[in-house]
């Protein structure tokens, strides 16, 4: 028990989620005194009956370092939820939930019934009793909590979307994860594009300041969580959706070609352009994007990114620009990165 405790005040001191979901895996496998031989930290993405699995850390005894899915995992080579019957019914009932075949295998939903999004799935050699379930549900409850707090600390407070602060840790995961493969265990994975990459876009909501003016602050703060919900219902569950402040707010995104990236972005544009705000009408948005390039800084991307956004600001709003692109035609000139370069985030 003494273990345990120890672990769980462990837990507490860390700010990264995945380091979280490393150390809670380990924990119940190695400090929670049940006998376990493997458990699986589980996010569950997409909606209906598309729901899939992406594995946030898995590990067994014997076995040294978690292996997990990258985020960047193709979302068609993700099992289904539904191909595993004893996660679809912890899924279906909102509590843990065991195989009549083996009860020994056992999946605790993390969350409320409404939302539930994490899963934890272990293995022992043994039934578990009841005693040993719900020492791991107060375990879960307790990375729930943590969860909570980092929210609370990471999104911001209007739209729940990440906040600025958070946005150089992601930069620099997601540049070094730009040329990892996926997971060995999908054996069946697409081959990537030799021009795929992460790019960053900057989006900024036109003549913002006309609706603040004209229909109060209120009305204006209705409009970002109207874009902010526009924004996770367009893109997909590993893109990383930020505000940045103000009517500004920025993507970042790994896609398998410029054309690609460019295609998500016009066609959120096209969505915000075709919604009726309440009380407002019609808002556009206008947007810059930039691949990130390798040893690529956070402001020096996103120095790149938003050159391109007033771009189109000062060449009829409403549209994505690329800053590549907008070189390659001399209408921008080559931003030049300094040595010195200081990271302004």
């Amino acid at each position: 028990m003494n273990a345990l405790v120890q672990s769980l005040a462990a837990l507490g001191g860390l700010r990264d989620r995945d380091a979280l979901d490393t150390e809670l895996v380990r924990l119940v496998l190695t400090n929670s005194g049940v006998n376990l031989q493997a458990a699986n930290l589980i996010r569950v993405v997409g909606e209906g009956d598309d729901r899939r699995c992406l594995s946030l850390s898995a590990l067994e005894q014997g076995q040294e370092k978690p292996s997990r899915d990258l985020l960047w995992s193709d979302w068609s080579l993700l099992p289904k939820v539904s191909d595993f019957p004893v996660r679809q019914r912890a899924l279906e009932i909102g509590r843990a939930a065991a195989n009549p075949q083996d009860l020994g295998h056992v999946v605790l939903p993390v969350g409320q019934a409404q939302s539930l999004q994490i899963m934890l799935e272990v293995s022992s050699p043994k039934p578990l009793q009841a005693a040993d379930i719900d020492l791991l549900q107060s375990i879960l409850l307790a990375y729930q909590n943590l969860l909570g707090l980092l929210d609370y600390g990471e999104r911001d407070s209007l739209t729940e979307l990440l906040n600025r602060k958070t946005f150089d840790g992601a930069f620099f995961k997601a540049t070094a994860d730009q040329s990892n493969t996926l997971p060995a265990n999908m054996p069946e994975r697409r081959h990537e594009s030799p021009d795929a990459g992460v790019w960053l876009a900057v989006l900024d909501i036109d003549h913002f300041k006309r609706v603040n003016d004209n229909f109060g602050h209120l009305i204006g703060d209705e409009v970002l969580l109207l874009v902010a919900r526009l924004m996770r219902s367009n893109f997909r569950f590993h893109d990383q959706l930020y505000r940045f402040g103000g009517e500004e707010f920025v993507i970042l995104m790994r896609c398998e070609s410029a054309v690609h990236a460019e295609s998500a972005l016009e066609r959120f544009r096209e969505r915000v352009q075709a919604y009726v705000f309440p009380q407002v009408g019609t808002i556009t948005v206008s947007m810059g994007v930039s691949v990130l390039s390798p040893n690529d800084t956070p402001s020096s991307a996103f120095g790149r990114a938003d050159k391109a956004v007033y771009y189109a600001k000062e060449h009829g709003r409403n549209q994505v620009c690329n800053y590549q692109t907008l070189v390659a035609e001399g209408k921008l000139v080559e931003q030049v990165v300094d040595e010195m370069d200081v990271d302004l985030f």
